[in-house]
């Protein structure tokens, strides 16, 4: 019997690929192959486009993306959210009781930083001439050491939910339907009664675990117009928005009538959200170590939290997004 032929691994050396650097996806190049410990998976030596060959890194399959336009266009939303925070236009947050709870001033909540769908920051363009402004350019690195350093993984399967989430928006022309059968609110207040239990009355772990959640409840509300919705939602947001000017019941506010899939967005958003503010690198490691207890929790039951399926408006509604 003739040996059995070796499986090539998907991604080859010298191929052009996206890969994710915390939670954004950046341009790459993949220097070396190898297969993981016990043959299980592979390994790939990323070289990040703009950045000096110290930066180089061996990173696992599951951070590799094939350089397609569909992945480039969800990097290039990732990269234009961040840029729009860095230019003062997202919200601007404070730290309150270590940073936990943040108050947003000034912008509008009508804004949105997630219809990039159109964004011509990163788009590919023909040719071999230099260009000036680089597609998914990484952070400048003097600007990279100075920011709070804050990692919060996020589980494979809830990334997988998102790149769901955006191709049911953008590209399949479909909406989450609302209000949410669980709101953010159920989420938020679902995690708190499981944890609760484990926190001693009046201690500052107690403390920290309630200010956490009402920071990312304060961060939902204010951010989710601002840049945690893609473009063809913003029609949908502004019916929501006349909704709750008006509401005298429950639904009157966006973590009241939104779930699980703008929730998601937020957390991914929480790093850079997070370096604007002024907490220092305790505070940060506090909260980061809360808020993975929290994304944990909500990454293995979030099943019951996505909704089932996804609505598709009438014609009407398209026709709203294209003259808004």
């Amino acid at each position: 019997m003739a040996p059995q032929k070796q499986q090539l691994p998907p991604f080859q050396k010298d191929e052009r690929v996206l890969c994710f650097h915390m939670e954004m996806l950046y341009e790459a190049k993949i220097l070396d192959v190898m297969s993981g410990e016990n043959g299980e998976g592979w390994l790939y030596k990323i070289h990040y486009k703009g950045w000096k060959s110290s930066w180089d890194d061996w990173v696992p399959q599951d951070r590799v993306r094939k350089f397609t336009d569909e992945n480039k266009d969800l990097a290039s939303q990732l990269l234009a959210q961040y840029k729009m925070l860095q230019s003062g236009k997202g919200a601007k947050q404070t730290a309150k009781k270590g940073g936990a709870a943040a108050r947003t001033a000034n912008g509008s909540d009508m804004s949105s930083a997630r219809g990039s769908e159109e964004r011509t920051a990163a788009t590919t363009t023909s040719g071999r001439g230099p260009r000036r402004a680089r597609d998914y350019e990484l952070e400048q690195e003097d600007n990279f050491h100075h920011r709070p350093s804050i990692k919060i993984p996020v589980p494979d399967h809830l990334k997988s939910m998102l790149v769901d989430d955006w191709e049911n928006v953008t590209k399949n022309g479909q909406l989450v339907p609302l209000p949410h059968a669980h709101p953010v609110s159920e989420i938020l207040n679902d995690y708190l009664a499981y944890e609760t239990p484990n926190r001693q009355e009046g201690s500052a772990s107690r403390d920290l675990l309630e200010e956490a959640m009402a920071g990312l409840r304060e961060y939902f509300d204010k951010s989710l117009g601002r840049i945690l919705l893609y473009r063809f939602e913003r029609v949908q947001y502004h019916e929501m928005n006349k909704l709750w000017n008006q509401a005298d019941g429950k639904n009157k506010s966006a973590v009241d009538t939104y779930g699980a899939e703008h929730l998601s967005r937020l957390l991914v958003s929480l790093p850079e959200l997070i370096a604007q503010t002024n907490m220092d690198q305790q505070s940060v490691n506090r909260l980061r170590e809360e808020l993975m207890k929290f994304i944990n929790w909500f990454s293995r039951h979030g099943i019951k939290y996505f909704a089932s399926q996804y609505e598709t408006p009438g014609a009407g509604y398209a026709q709203q997004v294209d003259s808004a």
